[in-house]
């Protein structure tokens, strides 16, 4: 059996991580439905998303709308961010402090730090906010791709790119854990999507899941990451990122005489 809450996991707070899936695997238990005792780190996360064995599980709302179609959604957790509904986020537009631009369109040409192609928060949000900006030389002049929201930061803070979109729960836990955030400020923040969804593996009866989540995950609401509690959001509720992100990349993509449908194509491939 596989369990993951990878998303907002880092060394500093795995601890409080684990706390959380002992409350949530107890709470499934309870229900009858088996789950593992421990979670499962450092998997190949499209594999364990796609695996048959995934009791309950954590992604991203791109990958979810882009071919992630062997789950079922359970909801997405509430961290009670401001200017968003029960179960969203948005991303703050990080850049250094000491950065004269004040507005988005004043990064056209600027390097972007993208922590994946696959991410709604750092690569989809952004994507949907410089498009109206997009000419027919694209928009940024090149993107550097970083692997992690905390890789970004840093990128941003060393110099190495001028601007991220950070999601808004991995920014918190930047401002108390990452000493580099403190060269960034908040430019600017992107429109709010429903947050990361949680997940089980295909043809599971997610009622007793989602029952759990809303029982559990409000016990939790002292945690670092700021939780609040559970959103009982569907699939359907999703469809607005793939919507957003269509749109989006059309109209850049045409702007930029790249093919529609092309990923990557409001930035030179670096």
């Amino acid at each position: 059996m596989i369990a993951l809450l990878s998303m907002y996991d880092w060394p500093e707070v795995a601890a409080e991580t684990d706390a959380a899936w002992v409350a949530i695997r107890d709470g499934l238990r309870a229900e009858g439905v088996a789950a593992p005792e421990t979670l499962t780190r450092d998997a190949d996360l499209w594999a364990a998303w796609r695996d048959p064995a995934l009791v309950f599980g954590q992604t991203c709302g791109l990958p979810l709308v882009r071919g992630l179609t062997e789950v079922e959604v359970i909801g997405a957790i509430d961290y009670g961010l401001p200017g968003c509904p029960p179960g969203f986020y948005r991303s703050a537009l990080v850049t250094r402090a000491d950065d004269p631009r004040e507005t988005l369109s004043a990064f056209r040409g600027a390097r972007a730090a993208v922590n994946g192609r696959d991410s709604q928060s750092g690569y989809g949000a952004l994507l949907a906010a410089v498009a109206p900006y997009a000419e027919a030389a694209g928009f940024f002049g090149a993107a550097r791709v970083t692997g992690s929201h905390r890789a970004s930061v840093i990128a941003v803070a060393a110099g190495e790119a001028d601007i991220a979109a950070i999601d808004c729960v991995s920014w918190r836990l930047a401002e108390r854990f990452e000493p580099t955030a403190g060269a960034l400020r908040v430019s600017g923040l992107t429109e709010p999507t429903p947050g990361l969804p949680l997940i089980a593996a295909a043809g599971t009866d997610v009622a007793r899941h989602r029952a759990v989540a809303a029982a559990v995950l409000p016990t939790l609401a002292h945690g670092t990451a700021g939780l609040r509690g559970f959103a009982p959001l569907t699939r359907s509720d999703y469809a607005m990122i793939a919507t957003r992100f269509a749109a989006a990349e059309a109209r850049v993509a045409i702007q930029s005489g790249v093919r529609p449908g092309r990923a990557g194509s409001f930035v030179p491939e670096s």
